[in-house]
């Protein structure tokens, strides 16, 4: 049996690398999202009102209904709570994204 190995978990369902990249993009927006919103213990009813969202956009969001968020809308999500996302370069070449609180 030939064994496949993988870098990214979205390139087993995923139609292309472009489509694998979007998801990982996506999937990582959601963590953030998520944890950000757990750590300030709100209910959802409460994170609705915040997000300008419905609560069952919220249970959507809160159990990774990656399908259903474009990456706009989960920027646009981060950026209701004053956080923004801040790629840049490091000193090795690599691209690293800080998230941080909007001034």
């Amino acid at each position: 049996m030939e064994r496949l190995e993988y870098d990214n978990i979205f390139d087993v369902i995923a139609d292309s690398s472009t489509e694998a990249a979007d998801l990982q993009f996506r999937a990582d927006l959601m963590l953030t999202l998520r944890k950000l919103l757990e750590e300030r213990k709100l209910r959802q009813a409460e994170i609705a009102e915040a997000l300008g969202v419905s609560q069952p956009r919220v249970s959507e969001l809160m159990r990774g209904k990656i399908d259903l968020f474009s990456a706009d809308k989960l920027i646009g999500l981060l950026a209701r709570l004053d956080v923004r996302l801040r790629p840049s370069v490091d000193a090795a070449g690599r691209v690293v994204c800080e998230v941080v609180q909007a001034a």
